[in-house]
């Protein structure tokens, strides 16, 4: 019974498979059309996909259009080819702005350029385009069933920009640590890093790294500049310790504090 249940799966696996290769072939575009849409409803997207791509220009204007479009769209998305997802659905959006489809290709278009977003190491054009997309969507379907995924999907953009600018600035610091260079520019980063997201959750992290900067500016600087640049580490470290009272970088920067107060007398002993 077994091997009899087997092997017509196997005769209808390729009766399937024949019936699909003559569409293929075929010149009558209401039989592409309609294996496609089964093809579609089976989950066998890549299949359908092609049989669209092959009738498509036939149906412009025609009142199967608005469906063989969404469905031709979705088969971009569903096998991953995001980009052209994201092209082919954000025209069914344009083209059918009334449709019941309409919000959910605006969604799934956007959602194709958070899907090509590279790891935060990576250059991010893709990361902001997204956001970009993704920001439209939102202004434009408030109330979308779809928004607190959105939203889900913005923060994490967000935070991947955020953590990109975050380890760039990080980098100053380390560079010039390896290499005895100015710690200004590691100083300026972070001034920038925190001005630019004030809302971080690298915030504690990236005024620790400011003040590291500047105690070491300060720290190893010419007479001239010791007493003005220690004086500005002070003031980071008093700023830092009143935000973050109990961090786990106090020890660290509370020796920092005690050995810039010790220069900072002895330099206006000296003086």
């Amino acid at each position: 019974m077994k091997k009899l249940v087997y092997l017509l799966a196997i005769l209808l696996g390729l009766n399937s498979c024949s019936e699909y290769q003559k569409a293929l072939k075929s010149e009558d575009i209401k039989t592409k059309f309609e294996l496609g849409t089964k093809l579609y409803d089976a989950g066998k997207y890549n299949k359908a996909n092609r049989l669209f791509a092959q009738i498509v220009p036939n149906y412009v204007g025609k009142p199967q259009a608005e469906k063989l479009m969404y469905m031709y769209g979705m088969t971009f998305y569903y096998t991953k080819q995001y980009l052209a997802a994201g092209y082919q659905l954000a025209r069914f959006e344009k083209s059918y702005p009334n449709s019941v489809k309409a919000e959910e290709t605006g969604y799934f278009s956007a959602k194709s350029y958070y899907d090509v977003s590279p790891i935060y190491s990576k250059e991010q054009q893709e990361t902001v385009e997204a956001l970009e997309k993704l920001q439209l969507f939102v202004n434009k379907y408030p109330d979308s069933e779809y928004l607190p995924k959105a939203n889900k999907l913005i923060k994490e953009l967000d935070y991947k920009l955020e953590r990109k600018a975050f380890e760039i600035a990080k980098q100053y610091n380390q560079i010039a640590y390896f290499e005895s260079s100015d710690y200004e520019a590691a100083i300026k980063a972070f001034d920038n890093f925190l001005a630019d997201h004030p809302g971080t959750s690298f915030r504690e992290a990236a005024m620790y790294y400011r003040l590291d900067s500047a105690y070491k500016l300060g720290i190893n600087s010419i007479k001239g500049k010791k007493q003005a640049r220690l004086n500005t580490a002070i003031n980071y470290y008093n700023s830092f310790k009143k935000f973050y009272p109990n961090s786990e970088f106090n020890e660290d920067i509370d020796k920092m504090n005690e050995e810039m107060t010790t220069a900072l007398q002895q330099y206006n002993t000296k003086s």
